[in-house]
């Protein structure tokens, strides 16, 4: 290959890492990793346990691991901390992968904004296979991790819960607050400065997040304090590296591949032609929200429904800076089988839902 598209290629990967970095890391994942942190040292164990832990109803965890992540508008990469921590502390993993997958694919600014772009059918479509795509990936993941959680869930119950002691449900009221302060830091930003410049949507992040750190600093100990950062500090060193490799990939695939050969094989609403497409949706990364403008724009230029039904699923559910992160955290066999789930499941009910209801 000659130097020259050697140079156009490093160049693209570069792009894509410093807008990355500029639009996401900042105002999407700092605050995700705070919030992780603070799920992972200050939520009861006990009650992660009773509602999303291995020995609860599938009926009840899994259905409620679906509804708690409608509120956080996230993407496929801000959400793993956030899933992860929940694993860390007690969820099976039936409902911690199902958190993964619904949080970025069916919160509500995504459906909103899904169905202003999109339309009503296809967006209650969107949902109906999301959520039954998310049913399918608990149940596998569960199943084949049958023995592992069960061993899994029995040293869990052993462990003394320090957290418990102290509170009930929370560590405390003020563990409480300082989780949703964390949130609104999260979402605030990115709803309100939807459509604006980096240095618009700092202006929004900052204050949000200077006053987190000061309710912490005024209503928690040096040690609290301490504990909570080590545990963001893990989330970090375990998650960011390999999602920012991640990024750099994508934008030198992104280089590589000719928008032209994407357009003239996405037509129609076969097989081969939906799984195409949620294999594009997996490796690519979609932003939150930016998924819907592209779909419109692709089924502009000939994109049959239903592969654009898969790509709206994979797209802002996986990327390939995901599935990496998803490997360092939860192991290597967890991650293929949740990405090989995810993407012949999703390919199913794109290609069923986009030919008879669409």
């Amino acid at each position: 290959m000659p130097l020259d598209q050697i140079t156009l290629l490093l160049m693209a990967g570069l792009q894509s890492l410093i807008d990355y970095v500029a639009q996401h890391t900042v105002t999407c994942l700092v605050p995700a990793f705070f919030i992780a942190g603070a799920m992972n040292y200050f939520i009861s164990k006990d009650v992660v346990i009773r509602y999303l832990g291995y020995s609860a109803r599938r009926l009840t965890s899994f259905p409620l691991a679906t509804v708690s992540s409608i509120g956080l508008a996230v993407c496929s990469c801000t959400v793993i901390p956030i899933a992860s921590g929940l694993y860390r502390r007690g969820s099976s993993i039936g409902p911690a992968f199902i958190f993964l997958w619904t949080a970025p694919a069916l919160n509500i600014l995504t459906i909103t904004y899904s169905g202003a772009i999109l339309g009503v059918e296809i967006t209650l479509v969107r949902i109906l296979a999301a959520i039954s795509t998310s049913f399918i990936i608990g149940l596998v993941m569960v199943t084949v991790f049958r023995r592992e959680e069960q061993e899994r869930s029995e040293k869990e119950r052993s462990k003394p819960n320090v957290a418990a002691t102290k509170a009930e449900v929370l560590h405390s009221k003020n563990s409480l607050i300082l989780i949703l302060m964390l949130v609104a830091t999260l979402l605030l930003p990115n709803y309100l400065g939807a459509g604006r410049t980096f240095v618009e949507k700092l202006l929004i992040f900052l204050p949000l997040f200077v006053a987190s750190m000061a309710f912490a600093y005024l209503r928690f100990s040096k040690d609290e304090i301490l504990q909570w950062f080590q545990e963001t500090w893990w989330f970090v060193k375990k998650i960011l590296p390999l999602l920012l490799v991640g990024v750099f990939i994508v934008g030198v695939v992104g280089a590589i591949i000719p928008p032209e050969f994407v357009q003239q094989v996405l037509g129609g609403n076969g097989l081969p032609q939906t799984f195409l497409a949620n294999l594009i949706g997996a490796l690519m990364y979609f932003s939150s929200m930016t998924e819907s403008p592209f779909v419109k724009m692709m089924m502009g230029l000939g994109m049959g429904k239903a592969p654009a039904l898969a790509l709206l699923l994979t797209g802002p559910g996986m990327s390939l800076p995901s599935m990496l992160a998803i490997i360092r955290v939860f192991t290597f066999r967890k991650a293929i089988v949740y990405i090989l789930t995810t993407v012949v499941v999703s390919t199913i009910f794109a290609f069923i839902f986009g030919n008879l209801l669409l």
